[in-house]
């Protein structure tokens, strides 16, 4: 029973991990903007970006580790 919970909140987190990175990466409005001579270019929110991607990564291996069969 524990094993289920554990799997299913490792998928959740890394269902929120994976929409936090992808929102602050395509949607969200960008924390920057270079302006050089040539181009006007927005940058994403790299701390949300990198922090979805470290959840999207923790819950996949809490998932995985719960759900290998352990002898």
């Amino acid at each position: 029973m524990l094993r289920i919970i554990v799997v299913i909140f490792g998928i959740v987190l890394a269902a929120v991990g994976g929409v936090v990175a992808y929102r602050a990466y395509f949607l969200e409005p960008s924390a920057a903007v270079l302006i050089t001579n040539t181009e006007v270019r927005e940058l994403p929110d790299t701390f949300r970006v990198v922090s979805g991607l470290a959840l999207l990564i923790i819950g996949a291996a809490i998932a995985y580790t719960a759900a290998l069969r352990k002898k």
